[in-house]
């Protein structure tokens, strides 16, 4: 009789253990169906959103064909819109419906486990509306549109928060490519940028911005963009044309650079080869041929390799400069005035004799 009674509770136990277990069982099946695409397939979570709407969303898309499983399994693991990320994911080929929802659950960090990060670059951006156009470029790859970056980059109060002034606040954005996750927003854009500035600008840097005779980092900033209107192919000519800038800085002669007054008229004189007295004539705060020492900002975006070209720039004493006569791109480099009036007549020779042709 007592062994009867030991079977039979026996059984009980794992009749019990056995209908408990079924529903985790039952969840544990549920969590290792896959989606059904064959292939890598791109989503992205813009908004937040629902468990039940974030099923419906990879249904329609043909990834799952079972929402009851997956938000099953996404209640199990405490999926609620507050722990889903957004971002940009890539879903695998017969992704298991456990490992996808495991990349959409946010993290400690704030992003979600398998959310992507993607390369950001901004460069060639230059004219009175340089920000304008990092915005453009860099909206292209995250989720905050060219008009919401616009509307924080030109506030005052985002100038402020940061120490510049608006002409100088576009010597913080460094020109390089970047990674971000999708859904970075203006502001956490422009922390990362001022982020990215200060590690450039340490105290080894700031010692030689005095040792060349400059104040501030946005000064090294400006002469860089200056240097690099002048001179975007050849880099070897960078430090030579910084050293020149600098001896003029240094000797009170006005910098006299034509893409500073071409500047200052926007896109008017874009396709223009051949810029006359009257272009250079234009009141302007830019205009280095009315106006001595630096203009108040830079006039396109640059680099590290252009700030280090003007933190390092070559022992020169020459204080002119003009383009070789040839399709060469460099320059003729001198200290006298009257050898540089030579070599500009020859150039304008050289090019008058090219258009005929």
């Amino acid at each position: 009789m007592i062994r009867i009674f030991k079977i039979a509770l026996a059984a009980l136990i794992l009749f019990l253990g056995a209908y408990l277990a079924y529903p985790k069982f039952k969840l544990y099946l549920a969590s290792q169906k896959t989606t059904l695409n064959n292939k890598n397939q791109t989503f992205y979570i813009s908004n937040p959103t629902q468990l039940d709407s974030l099923s419906l969303t990879l249904f329609e898309k043909g990834i799952i064909d079972d929402q009851d499983l997956f938000n099953a399994v996404g209640r199990y693991k405490d999926m609620s819109a507050r722990n889903i990320a957004l971002g940009k994911y890539v879903i695998l080929p017969n992704m298991s419906y456990s490992s996808l929802l495991n990349g959409f659950k946010l993290n400690r960090l704030g992003n979600g486990n398998g959310e992507l990060e993607v390369k950001v670059t901004f460069n060639n951006c230059s004219g009175p509306n340089q920000l304008e156009k990092i915005c453009q470029k860099v909206a292209k790859h995250i989720q905050a549109d060219s008009s919401e970056l616009a509307e924080f980059l030109l506030d005052p109060e985002t100038w402020s928060l940061y120490g510049f002034s608006e002409a100088e606040f576009p010597s913080m954005f460094l020109s390089d490519t970047y990674r971000f996750f999708y859904d970075t927003d203006a502001e956490a854009f422009t922390k990362r940028m001022a982020s990215e500035f200060k590690s450039f600008w340490n105290s080894s840097r700031k010692s030689k911005l005095e040792s060349i005779g400059l104040k501030k980092p946005s000064q090294a900033y400006t002469l860089a963009s200056i240097v690099y209107s002048e001179q975007s192919r050849i880099s070897d000519e960078w430090p030579i044309i910084a050293g020149l800038y600098l001896n003029r800085l240094k000797r009170k002669i006005k910098l006299q650079s034509d893409p500073t007054f071409k500047f200052c008229w926007g896109s008017k004189l874009d396709g223009v080869q051949r810029l006359l007295y009257e272009h250079r004539d234009i009141d302007c705060s830019y205009n280095t041929y009315k106006n001595e020492g630096l203009p108040p900002g830079p006039i396109c975006i640059v680099g590290t390799e252009l700030l280090e070209a003007v933190l390092n720039p070559a022992s020169v004493d020459y204080i002119f400069m003009c383009a070789k006569a040839d399709y060469s791109g460099r320059h003729n480099f001198t200290n006298s005035g009257r050898q540089h009036v030579n070599n500009a007549n020859a150039f304008r020779r050289w090019l008058s004799n090219e258009q005929r042709k």
